[in-house]
């Protein structure tokens, strides 16, 4: 059996899977204050009198990441960069405590300009002053060579709590995303062990021994334990969970939008022929660009329980949640209390919602069962607008899914998923602005949690190489080898898939189910007058992402 669960923004949705389907189901109000005591709830809800240890996986999605950002209660992070010629790093400061320091590196990894130690020692000094115990390090092209990154590493040790180098957070260059991404991962560190160690130790009290996985802004998972490694990894990690949730529903060969509808917001993703796609350059959470792989999703500020209120015969919806609906105990009307009016949402007050309506309807000039239809309809029309602007933001540039970057593709919606508690009220209204055949998914209240529950085990590793200079690289995994000028392309595919592979196991996948696919192979020759002096070689491959044994449930 395995138990999935995804922690949102206003709900904790949680389901038991068995080999038969979907065992159990539960919805908790989230307590951001303490997201372990909601898992926990959520895990004896579904559990209930069956034995834990029959349990053989756990996955939770979690909102820890990407609250810790837009609520800016990461743990205060002290950074140390160095650029070189071609940039000012203080363009791209963050933190509270950022130092930059001489030392440079070319476009292959050779050093122009060697590392300022006396310079790193002083800008550690500073951050120790301010009672900083975190830092992070990050140089350009220190994925060609991380040679000053481990050298800043090597003096920092003893001195800080933790440490974190931009290299091994990704293969990929961008240094002012690499910059972002070690300092969000090392902000979120702390907050993360302390609520994974607290995970841990519920779950044994509780009798489950089973690996605890995470849900991945990629749509993949990886271990409790090798999370702590990456944390920044588990941002948006929430529309993962609602992407993968509908893959088994969509049609092959068709563009499909997902809507995920919860209490506070709407989020929104794309299927291509089944495969979701990519956000190309790395995930963002509150204007924080970062290199973290993620699936494209955009959050909107609606949801069942935004607030509904009138200015100037102007109907606003959102972006502000205030409790729950006024049908089920809140202070003001919700688009929830629309739909309780019009008899399409079961349990709570009818009549706390009718009066809500009629004095929302007064100042629209309407009857209550009226306003109702149209709050609904806006709500509608709205998340329809927001939809399409987000299609077409996707089609202003190549297309990337998981699996490919599709040249020249145009993305044209054929078909609406919609999942979340209001789905299957909301649907056919999605369907009809939209102009889109539309339909909730099956289990549409707990499809985020079934999506988390179902998600493999993904990675990715790129491999580098210079024939010319004789190294061979993989900066994610520390690895670091000569290469002989006969080193060729199917060497470095070969090297990647390997390496891929044995992350994947150590992140905690299933060996019989491993797919490794190469994402991205290229080859430079490097010329000396008219002749081949070595070739410059870049691979990447992944563990290709999807759903455990092809969404069957062991």
């Amino acid at each position: 059996m395995i138990i999935g669960l995804d922690v949102g923004g206003t709900h904790t949705d949680v389901v038991l899977l068995g080999p038969e389907g979907v065992l159990a189901r539960t919805k908790e109000v989230t307590d951001q204050e303490n997201l372990v005591d909601t898992v926990l709830r959520g895990v004896d809800g579904v559990l209930g009198d069956i034995d834990p240890g029959k349990v053989s996986r756990v996955v939770l999605s979690t909102t820890l990441t990407t609250n810790s950002v837009i609520r800016n209660t990461l743990t205060p992070v002290g950074m140390v960069v160095a650029a070189g010629p071609g940039m000012d790093p203080k363009l791209h400061t963050i933190g509270p405590s950022f130092h930059v320091v001489k030392g440079a590196l070319d476009h292959r990894g050779a050093e122009i300009a060697a590392l300022d130690k006396e310079a790193v020692k002083k800008a550690f000094a500073l951050i120790r002053e301010k009672g900083i115990r975190a830092v992070g390090l990050v140089t350009k092209f220190s994925v060609r060579n991380p040679s000053h990154e481990e050298a800043m590493e090597k003096a920092a040790r003893g001195l800080f709590d933790s440490v974190f180098c931009g290299h091994r957070l990704s293969g990929v260059l961008n240094f002012p995303r690499r910059v972002a991404s070690c300092w969000l991962n090392a902000g979120v560190h702390d907050a993360f062990s302390s609520f994974s160690q607290a995970v841990k130790e519920a779950f044994q009290a509780r009798g489950i021994i089973a690996p605890v996985h995470i849900l991945k802004a990629d749509g993949g998972t990886f271990s409790l334990d090798a999370a702590l490694e990456c944390p920044g990894e588990t941002v948006l990690s929430g529309p993962s969970a609602s992407v993968m949730g509908a893959i088994p529903h969509a049609p092959s060969a068709k563009d499909v939008l997902v809507l995920d509808i919860g209490g506070t917001t709407t989020d929104m993703a794309v299927l291509i022929d089944k495969v979701p796609v990519l956000e190309p350059l790395g995930a963002e959470v509150g204007g924080v660009k970062t290199l973290f792989r993620a699936l494209k999703s955009v959050s909107i500020g609606l949801g069942g329980d935004s607030v509904l209120h009138v200015a100037g015969k102007e109907l606003h919806i959102g972006p502000d949640r205030k409790g729950p609906a006024l049908c089920l105990g809140g202070p003001l009307p919700t688009p929830t209390d629309a739909m309780a009016v019009l008899g399409l949402f079961e349990g709570g007050d009818r009549a706390a919602a009718l009066k809500g309506m009629e004095v929302l309807g007064r100042d629209l000039g309407m009857e209550a069962e009226a306003a109702s239809c149209f709050v609904l309809k806006s709500l509608c029309e709205k998340i329809r607008d927001a939809a399409f602007a987000m299609v077409a933001g996707i089609n202003g540039r190549p297309v990337y899914t998981l699996h490919e970057m599709l040249e020249g593709y145009v993305v044209k919606p054929e078909a609406l998923l919609v999942m979340g508690g209001p789905a299957a009220v909301l649907a056919p209204g999605l369907g009809e602005v939209c102009g889109l055949e539309s339909r909730a998914v099956p289990d549409w209240g707990v499809a985020n949690a079934i999506g988390a529950a179902l998600a493999r085990t993904t990675c990715a590793v790129t491999v580098l190489a210079d024939t010319q200079r004789g190294f061979v690289r993989a900066p994610e995994e520390a690895y670091s080898a000569e290469a002989p000028v006969a080193f060729n392309m199917a060497d470095a595919i070969a090297l990647a898939e390997k390496l891929v592979r044995e992350k994947a196991l150590r992140l905690g996948a299933d060996a019989k189910g491993l797919e490794v696919e190469v994402l991205e192979s290229q080859e430079f020759s490097m010329m000396r007058g008219y002749r081949r002096a070595g070739r410059n070689i870049r691979v990447r491959a992944q563990v290709k992402p999807g759903l455990i044994r092809n969404g069957g449930i062991a």
